[in-house]
């Protein structure tokens, strides 16, 4: 005898367990992700702390307005894409890498470490981070002059965090050795999860271990290299705060200042809560959308999307 197929309510039924798991995730997530998003408003307003929301004055697009005729902001918005396309792009390269040289390591024991020493930086914060940085690239006792010079590569100590040119690349370099470990992770589980079958075939047919890794290892993890590019697409315009805001001086303020640093000197700082509010809407705004538009594309592609 054929069964009637369920009815929503007698499936939650089955799965009221799994519900109510789920019930302090929705929560958390309305509570801090959805309710907060009634506080954009104020981007189109001229917002005043000690005013009810009834008696705030009603702006419409005067702050987005401003912000794309302000030189400075479009000035932040060029340096944000710019780091995060370089972060986003060293990451890329230097985890799957990374990843398949790893996955090449035939003593257990060694990989073990080697992968344990690669995630290690990933649980320093940033503040420390850039510290070790700052110290590194000092011209008195800095260890890149020290060495570069003993080297004979300079002849002089370089004022490396006073040039503009270096800033970018001093970013880069940074991310991917505090990143590069833990963005491995994933990718080394994409790569247990391949069919061994499929190496052993390889084998007979005198595939190498290069051919087997450009032939079955990079194909076997191309899902998870499309998912998590898509995931690195919606955080285009987050290029990081801390070490830009930390780093930043005088000389190479121009290419340091990140949408994030804007909103907080710009808009926090100056009480202009509107402009911040503005600002990071943009932010966001852009993020969502290029997320969209990156899954759209994966899956005109017939590739794996996130949604």
């Amino acid at each position: 005898m054929i069964q009637k197929p369920k009815t929503f309510a007698q499936r939650a039924f089955d799965q009221r367990q799994l519900i109510l798991m789920s019930v302090p995730l929705v929560l958390y997530v309305i509570l801090f992700s959805y309710i907060p998003l009634w506080g954009w408003t104020m981007g189109f307003q001229n917002f005043k702390p000690a005013r009810t929301f009834s008696q705030q004055e009603w702006a419409g697009f005067k702050w987005f307005i401003f912000l794309f005729q302000d030189e400075i902001f479009l000035r932040t918005v060029r340096n944000t894409l710019a780091m995060s396309l370089i972060n986003m792009t060293l990451g890329f390269i230097t985890a799957i890498f990374f990843a398949l040289m790893l996955n090449e390591l035939r003593n257990v024991g060694f990989k073990r470490v080697v992968q344990t020493v690669s995630y290690l930086p990933h649980f320093l914060s940033w503040v420390i981070v850039t510290g070790l940085v700052a110290s590194m690239l000092a011209v008195e006792n800095g260890a890149v002059n020290d060495v570069l010079t003993a080297l004979g590569i300079i002849k002089e100590p370089v004022l490396w965090l006073s040039i503009p040119k270096y800033f970018w690349g001093i970013i880069g370099v940074t991310y991917v050795w505090k990143e590069v470990g833990w963005n491995t992770i994933i990718y080394l589980a994409a790569i247990v999860g391949i069919d061994p079958a499929l190496y052993e075939a390889a084998e007979i047919d005198g595939c190498n271990r290069f051919n087997k890794m450009l032939h079955i290892t990079l194909p076997g993890i191309k899902a998870t290299i499309i998912i998590m590019l898509i995931m690195a697409v919606g955080h285009i315009l987050d290029a990081g705060f801390e070490m830009q805001y930390l780093l930043r001086n005088g000389l190479i303020q121009d290419v340091a200042e990140t949408i994030d640093i804007y909103v907080l000197k710009y808009g926090i700082q100056s009480s202009n809560y509107s402009l911040a509010t503005a600002a990071g809407m943009f932010k966001n705004l852009v993020n969502i959308s290029l997320i969209l538009i990156a899954n759209t594309l994966a899956k005109r592609a017939g590739e794996e999307r996130l949604i």
